[in-house]
């Protein structure tokens, strides 16, 4: 294997246990509230504007299929509502109920928390520069799998 290799299999092995981690600690956050990291974060996608599903799974960098089988859940749990879209007539916008909304603004304050304890142990610039450079190397692999589809 080549050193580049190296680089991009250690990356893609960092980025997967990262991955774990945030979902664990999403989990902890969201469980007392009755919600599931994932519900969460479809929540959370729609908290500022409504989206499709395919929007939301965009976003999120998961199938269309995960994001509808929770919406629908949300859905019948009165979190979310699906709204006409001007945009598309098949395409429903997810945007959250005032249930939803406040659901989510109950975790708020571990949310709080675990983010003062986050960057008070790296530092709020080493903190800022990670969140620069992840997204800085999520635009790159976007860029690159871009131009791998127009081939």
């Amino acid at each position: 294997m080549t050193d580049r290799q190296e680089l991009l299999s250690g990356m893609a092995l960092t980025v997967f246990k990262l991955n774990g981690q945030f979902l664990d600690i999403a989990e902890g956050l969201a469980r007392p509230v009755g919600l599931t990291a994932a519900h969460w974060q479809v929540l959370g996608a729609v908290l500022k504007d409504p989206l499709p599903v395919a929007g939301i799974a965009r976003q999120m960098g998961i199938t269309r299929q995960a994001v509808q089988r929770i919406a629908d859940i949300l859905a019948d749990n009165g979190m979310v509502e699906y709204l006409p879209n001007p945009a598309h007539r098949r395409a429903k916008l997810v945007a959250p109920t005032e249930r939803g909304r406040e659901t989510v603004q109950r975790i708020e304050p571990a949310h709080a928390a675990f983010a003062d304890r986050m960057c008070e142990a790296l530092g709020d610039d080493l903190a800022s520069e990670i969140h620069l450079r992840l997204r800085e190397l999520s635009d790159t692999l976007e860029t690159l799998e871009t131009r791998e589809d127009a081939r």
